[in-house]
């Protein structure tokens, strides 16, 4: 696949590609596509399949060996090594391809709002105000689901200059502040009037809707979020291990 598809390559918000490669790996594992002891294509053939170089590809690796996803045999080639939670930016990111598979989570910011809350939120933070993120998101190159996200005014202001891709990644890097767990209620709702043309279900149109609360390092519940998607293209998934 083209780079300039599946992944950000040119966006000043997004993921480094090397990050990219990496998360959608560890996707890939959680969604069972790579499995414990799968041997993976030699790595002239895996760059140009990530439409990337060699020596990013490598970077990538590094990466997923450092969380010991990854064994790399001398002379053999490289191997997954599934099992086990890992630290991944997109590890609470439920939805997946509708015909199977993790893909590679990205987003395109549609506004950054500093604002009071709406009164269809729950109680959260320690503020009325919060920063308003809306977003149209993708799972590798297909558009799945629009979203609004509510950071709690108490935990700080994100210069628009500073959001990134993953917003917990962003918050990490802006406040630290680290999102810990999250709770999700599932049902329907219609699609938001601020939806736009790019997303294929019309304002008003009802289908599946996630409300999550989240909370932070410190305990305390400090964002709320909503997304509307597309169940023709992806699927909220939720794996005990």
């Amino acid at each position: 696949m083209p780079e300039n598809s599946r992944y950000a390559a040119g966006r000043a918000d997004a993921l480094p590609i090397y990050m990219q490669i990496c998360e959608l790996v560890i996707r890939d594992i959680a969604a069972g596509r790579l499995v414990d002891g799968q041997k993976l294509p030699p790595e002239r053939d895996f760059a140009k399949a990530h439409g990337t170089t060699v020596r990013t590809l490598r970077k990538a690796l590094l990466e997923l060996e450092k969380k010991g996803l990854l064994e790399r045999r001398q002379g053999s080639g490289n191997y997954i090594r599934a099992g086990g939670q890992v630290d991944s930016v997109y590890s609470m990111f439920r939805l997946e391809h509708a015909n199977g598979g993790g893909g590679l989570p990205t987003a395109d910011i549609l506004s950054v709002d500093h604002l009071p809350k709406d009164d269809a939120q729950p109680k959260y933070g320690t503020s009325d105000h919060g920063t308003r993120f809306r977003r149209l998101r993708y799972l590798d190159d297909q558009i799945i689901a629009v979203e609004e996200i509510w950071l709690d005014g108490g935990a700080g202001q994100i210069p628009r200059e500073m959001v990134q891709d993953s917003l917990y990644l962003t918050y990490k890097r802006a406040l630290q502040l680290w999102i810990t767990r999250a709770e999700d209620r599932v049902g329907i709702g219609a699609v938001p009037g601020w939806s736009p043309e790019a997303f294929a279900l019309r304002p008003g149109t009802v289908t599946a809707y996630i409300e999550r609360l989240s909370w932070a390092q410190d305990s305390a519940a400090v964002e709320f979020s909503r997304t509307w998607y597309d169940t023709q293209k992806a699927l909220y998934v939720q794996r005990l291990i």
